[in-house]
């Protein structure tokens, strides 16, 4: 009668034990999604599931049956399985603080009011630019450039 009861403690205290530690692996994974959830932003660099490395630009964290939308080189981007995201590489360079979008918001509305202005020059002015001088420079034939 003894051994059996050792028995039913020793079943009984490794029941308690599974219970236990699955209830804290569940509550680990659960917080893993959630903060990967919370990374998965436009601009977070991912690895997907089949090895490929890329950077975020469409994703809604609250429709995962939605695709997401992954640039995998310039210009590629591809459509996968919101859920494929093994996980996130580089979240710093897709979440932008508080502070920096406020900041950015006024930075960008003084350059608007600048380039109204014509006190500023715009990014698309400066490469047209630089397009038309290369252009100008290309027409030229050696005759006309200055000798050294």
């Amino acid at each position: 009668m003894d051994s059996s009861l050792l028995l039913v403690v020793v079943f009984a205290g490794l029941i308690v034990f599974m219970f236990v530690s699955s209830r804290r692996r569940m509550k680990k994974q659960k917080l893993e999604l959630e903060e990967k959830a919370r990374q998965t932003v436009p601009g977070a660099e991912v690895l997907l599931q089949g090895g490929l490395y890329g950077t975020i630009v469409e994703y809604d964290g609250e429709d995962l049956d939605k695709p997401a939308h992954v640039e995998i080189a310039p210009g590629v981007v591809i459509k996968v399985h919101s859920q494929a995201v093994l996980r996130i590489v580089d979240p710093a360079s897709g979440t932008v603080t508080e502070d920096e979008f406020i900041e950015a918001e006024e930075t960008e509305a003084e350059y608007i009011a600048g380039v109204a202005d014509g006190d500023i020059t715009s990014i698309s002015d400066d490469h047209r630019a630089a397009r038309q001088a290369a252009e100008a420079d290309a027409d030229r034939t050696d005759k006309d450039r200055p000798q050294a």
